[in-house]
C-alpha cells in the first residue's frame, strides 16, 4: 500500500515539475489579459447575428482562462448585452476548450503539434457551432429563464464565476490588480482542478499497463468514440485535462483520441448543458452538443492523419519530456506553484 502511494505521488510530481513553469507563465499572461483588455470589449463586438460576430467570439474566447463553470455567467452576460445566440454559444465553447494557461501546459506536457492544433480545433468547433445556431429562428428568452440560468450559474462554487470589480486606470495599479486576479482568484479556482488532474494522471501512470490502449482500443474510431463518451459528461477544465491526456498518450492512446478528450471534456458537462437548455433552449442545446461531438471527432481524425503524414510520435515526445532528471530550478517552480495554489485556496475558503 505504501509503495503504491509513493509510486503515484512520484509520477504526479514528475508531471507537476514538468508543467509548473508553463503554468505560471500561463497565469501571468492571464493576468496581463485581465489588466489590458476592457471588460466590455467582447460584448461590443458580438451584437450581430452574423458570420463576423461568431468568428470574433471564437477568437476572443481562445486566450481567456475561464473554466467551463466560469464561462457560463460570462456567456449569459454577453447574451443579455445583445450578443447573438451563435456568438454567445461560440464564446461558450472556445473559452473553456483552451486558454493561455492550457496552451502553455499543452506545450509542456504534450508536443508542439498538439499545442497548435488544440486552439485551432477549438476555434473550428466554436465557429461551426455558432454558425449552425444562428441559422435557427430568433428566440427571445424570457426574464424567468434568464433568472433561472443565472441562479444555476451563481450556485457554482468556483470563484471564477464571481463578478470582479473593474480594474483601476493607472498602469501600475491595472497590472497589479490583473496579477492579483490571476494568482489569486483564478489560480485558486483552476489550480485545484489542475492538481486533481495531475494526481489522476499519476494514478493512470502507475496502474495502467504500457500500451493498454494499443491492446484494448486499437481501432482508431473506437478510441475516438470512447474518449468522446468519457469527455462529454464529466466536469474538467482545460488545464486539468492536459496532464490526464499526457498520461493516456503514454499508455498508447492515439493523439487524435487525446484531442477529442481535450475538446469535449472542458466544453461539455451536465451543469453546462443544463444551463444552455434553460437559457438558450432545447434546439440550441442539441446543436451545441452535436456540433461539439462531430467537430471533436473530425479534429481527432485529422490530427491522427497529421501525425501519420509527418511521422511524428507524440508518445516519444511526451516520454522524453517526463523522463529527464528534475533540476533544482524545476523543483523551485513546482514548489512555488504549490504554495501559490495553497495560498489562493486558503483565501477563497476564508472568504466563504
Amino acid at each position: 500500500m505504501f509503495d503504491m502511494i509513493i509510486g503515484i505521488l512520484l509520477a504526479s510530481w514528475q508531471l507537476l515539475v514538468e508543467a509548473a513553469p508553463f503554468v505560471l507563465f500561463g497565469f501571468l499572461a492571464a493576468g496581463l489579459l485581465k489588466a489590458f483588455v476592457p471588460e466590455d470589449f467582447v460584448a461590443r463586438h458580438l451584437g450581430q447575428s452574423s458570420f463576423g460576430s461568431v468568428i470574433k467570439a471564437s477568437v476572443f474566447g481562445i486566450p481567456l482562462p475561464l473554466c467551463s463553470c466560469g464561462v457560463i455567467p460570462a456567456a449569459i452576460g454577453l447574451r443579455k448585452h445583445g450578443a447573438s445566440n451563435g456568438a454567445s454559444a461560440a464564446f461558450l465553447i472556445s473559452t473553456p476548450e483552451t486558454g493561455v494557461d492550457s496552451i502553455a501546459i499543452t506545450y509542456a506536457l504534450l508536443d508542439p503539434i498538439m499545442t497548435v492544433m488544440r486552439p485551432l480545433a477549438a476555434f473550428f468547433t466554436a465557429t461551426v457551432t455558432g454558425l449552425c445556431i444562428n441559422l435557427l429562428p430568433a428566440d427571445q428568452s424570457s426574464g424567468e429563464t434568464i433568472e433561472v440560468a443565472e441562479r444555476h450559474s451563481d450556485s457554482c462554487s468556483s470563484t471564477c464565476c464571481e463578478e470582479h470589480p473593474s480594474l483601476p486606470q493607472d498602469l501600475r495599479q491595472r497590472v497589479g490588480a490583473g496579477l492579483k486576479f490571476a494568482f489569486g482568484d483564478l489560480l485558486g479556482d483552476i489550480g485545484k482542478w489542475l492538481l486533481i488532474g495531475i494526481l489522476v494522471s499519476g494514478i493512470i501512470s502507475f496502474f495502467v499497463p504500457e500500451n493498454f490502449f494499443t491492446h484494448y482500443l486499437s481501432g482508431e474510431y473506437l478510441s475516438l468514440l470512447a474518449m468522446l463518451a468519457i469527455g462529454i459528461p464529466i466536469y474538467i477544465c482545460a488545464s486539468a485535462s492536459t496532464p490526464i491526456a499526457a498520461a493516456l498518450v503514454l499508455k498508447g492512446l492515439s493523439p487524435g483520441a487525446a484531442l477529442v478528450f481535450l475538446l469535449a471534456g472542458p466544453a461539455t458537462n451536465a451543469a453546462t448543458l443544463t444551463v444552455i437548455g434553460r437559457f438558450w433552449g432545447k434546439k440550441v442545446t442539441a446543436i451545441y452538443l452535436a456540433s461539439i461531438a462531430c467537430c471533436s471527432l473530425l479534429a481527432g481524425w485529422l490530427v491522427n492523419r497529421i501525425y501519420f503524414w509527418t511521422g511524428a510520435s507524440i508518445s516519444n515526445w511526451v516520454s522524453q519530456g517526463t523522463g529527464h532528471e528534475v533540476s533544482p530550478l524545476s523543483t523551485f517552480w513546482a514548489l512555488l506553484l504549490l504554495i501559490l495554489i495553497a495560498r489562493s485556496l486558503w483565501k477563497n475558503s476564508a472568504h466563504h
